[in-house]
């Protein structure tokens, strides 16, 4: 059984040295003559302003997240969306369907969540208890 995954694991094994023995190589012809112009932080071509690090708002995220978790959303109904049509021929359409209400039923349980919790809101209130 182990023997029949043997050649994935050669593939790896080789995968590994020509990334290892690409850069190896690549070290060796590359030229090495850094100037402080080459070690400045690219920044589109623009003389940078100020240090690499800025601190972004971490609402950036939480938003990015929320959206990321609604767009997959529409990747799981989507495929189901297609063939629901299908499923009701087969006869199993009302029990498709209450598994997508059920579906979309704990995402807005979530997004509730996250309402109440005003992580929406870009300028968050602390409440005092």
């Amino acid at each position: 059984m182990l023997y029949a995954f043997a050649g994935v694991l050669v593939f790896i094994l080789f995968s590994l040295l020509f990334v290892r023995g690409s850069l190896f190589l690549s070290s060796l012809l590359r030229p090495k003559r850094p100037t402080e112009q080459k070690e400045m932080i690219y920044e589109c071509g623009e003389d940078p302003v100020g240090g690499g690090w800025v601190q972004y708002n971490v609402r950036f995220y939480i938003i990015a997240v929320i959206f990321i978790i609604f767009d997959v959303e529409v990747i799981f109904i989507y495929p189901v969306a297609m063939v629901f049509r299908e499923m009701i021929g087969r006869g199993t359409g009302p029990y498709v369907l209450g598994e997508l209400i059920v579906f979309v039923l704990i995402l807005l349980a979530g997004l509730v969540y996250v309402w109440k919790k005003d992580d929406l809101s870009w300028v968050k209130t602390i409440r005092e208890e």
